[in-house]
């Protein structure tokens, strides 16, 4: 690691990751059955850090087995609403006691800026177990008034109840790895699911850290289950496991594909949140002082690796040049560096791979049209840095106009009116979210209306909240996260009717 990051580190963390990390299966931590490991590097040094266990299919048959096990056993759906609510505010009370490691862990692993791991990801993770832990005592039923008109003189008593869908396996990204596991553990716990939980190779160290406070916490043994591992061997086999029966998944579209096809086996339940391409609508009477900031901040912030960020700018013709070149200008004062150095404002993509696929949309993007108003570039040093980049001059059907780059990457293009914008805003696959700029509420909601996303800012952009469900339309996904109807997604219906002799 360099100098910065040693310095940065507390002791806490550099304990945790001095040792060879295990999973966590039925509440011990355990080694692979092969016995094989995986090494974990930093972003921002592109040096090893750590080692984990790599689970396989035999790791996965081990943890849903221990998932079931619990299930059955009712070792959490069977206890009272309460003591469940209490548990899940005790883990979250012990996130917020460990805020400033697991915002470093997070920062190492991932790359990202230490100061927005903690105010943001570590934060919005423990505001969504909160938020979940209120639920358990309110999943209720309704009595309904049935008529049975092919039995008229009979009288029935018939209501529905919600039951927890059983084994849940959860796949969740690089990209904020510990508040998509609170995302995902939030409302499976508080629908009383057991689960088995997959971080994604390239970032497991906070979820193994959230294993251990959740047993810390008390919950039941083979409640949790965390397993580190490849998509292709890992992921595959929770996603085809014949006793799982659903899978959330956070990710690419071309894996959510994958993910469907294996669950095709025993017909298990599917929530996908997929990938985006969102744009920004920013019309001509829109605040400046308020649009530029935020929309730089809406494709800079985390590197770009936002799977809503605003990576397509739409700008009124009358003001185009001035708010691109101001999102320049805020571009140029970002400082690239390492993510625990305070002095930066932008970190490193993930891996070595991300920034290959970043760059290679770059180079496509100037070699067929586009101009580079600021950035371009992979920085040459070590660590996975590339430049935030603001593009204009690309064509509707361009690759960096059509398809998710992730990363630090702006396209800006002009519309001319409010059906010029929303047209060329929906000429996508993708539909996770928009954001419209203007002072004109009237104009606002209109667009907002009419345009195919599963989430629209006004005068902002990423303005998430624990209520308010998430998720996208189009090839962005199937279902939702956070709010009531992620746990109407980790429940089964049951209807009951009762003759009264």
């Amino acid at each position: 690691m360099t100098h910065v990051a040693h310095a940065a580190l507390s002791a806490a963390t550099k304990a945790f990751l001095a040792k060879p990390r295990k999973l966590l299966i039925g509440g011990e931590w355990v080694d692979a059955v092969s016995g094989k490991t995986f090494p974990v590097y930093d972003p921002g040094t592109g040096t090893q850090i750590a080692t984990v266990a790599e689970a396989d299919k035999a790791d996965i048959d081990r943890a849903v087995a221990a998932a079931r096990k619990a299930f059955e056993a009712k070792s959490w759906s069977g206890i009272k609403p309460d003591q469940r609510e209490r548990l899940i505010h005790r883990l979250a009370d012990l996130v917020e006691a460990h805020a400033d490691e697991l915002a470093e862990l997070e920062s190492l692993d991932n790359g990202k800026l230490v100061a927005h791991a903690r105010h943001v990801d570590v934060v919005g993770a423990v505001d969504t177990l909160r938020y979940y832990a209120g639920w358990p005592s309110k999943l209720e039923g309704t009595v309904i008034p049935v008529s049975t008109p092919y039995a008229p003189g009979a009288d029935f008593f018939a209501y529905s109840i919600r039951q927890p869908v059983g084994v849940v396996g959860q796949i969740i990204p690089w990209n904020f790895p510990l508040l998509m596991a609170a995302w995902k553990l939030g409302p499976a716990l508080a629908a009383g699911t057991t689960i088995v939980l997959k971080p994604a190779e390239q970032t497991p160290l906070t979820a193994l850290r959230l294993g251990e406070l959740i047993v810390e916490a008390g919950f039941p043994p083979g409640v949790v289950n965390i397993v580190p591992g490849f998509g292709p061997t890992a992921g595959a086999a929770l996603a085809g496991h014949p006793d799982v029966d659903k899978i959330a998944f956070t990710g690419s579209g071309e894996v959510g594909r994958l993910i469907v096809q294996a669950a095709l086996g025993n017909l298990k339940k599917v929530t996908l949140e997929l990938g985006g391409k969102s744009p920004a609508l920013v019309f001509g009477d829109a605040d400046l002082d308020v649009t530029i900031p935020g929309a730089a901040n809406a494709i800079f912030f985390n590197q770009g690796q936002v799977c809503c960020a605003a990576s397509r700018l739409y700008v009124h013709r009358s003001i185009f040049d001035k708010v691109v070149e101001g999102v320049a200008e805020v571009a140029r004062g970002l400082t690239v560096g390492h993510g625990l150095d305070p002095a930066s404002h932008l970190g490193p993509l993930v891996s070595e791979e991300q920034a290959g696929r970043v760059t290679s949309y770059i180079d496509h993007g100037l070699k067929h049209g586009a101009t580079a108003l600021v950035g371009g570039r992979r920085l040459e040093r070590p660590g996975y840095f590339v430049e935030p980049t603001v593009l204009v001059g690309a064509g509707p059907d361009a690759r960096i106009v059509k398809e998710e780059i992730f990363g630090p990457v702006l396209v800006a293009i002009p519309f001319d009116d409010a059906a010029d914008a929303v047209a060329q805003a929906n000429d996508s696959i993708y539909g996770l979210s928009a954001s419209v700029w203007t002072k004109d509420l009237g104009t606002a909601h209109r667009v907002a209306a009419a345009l195919k996303a599963g989430t629209v800012w006004i005068n902002s952009h990423t303005a998430i909240d624990s209520a308010l469900p998430f998720g996208g339309v189009k090839q962005s996904g199937w279902g939702r996260e956070l709010g009531k109807g992620a746990l109407d997604l980790y429940t089964e219906l049951k209807s009951v009717s009762a003759l009264l002799i």
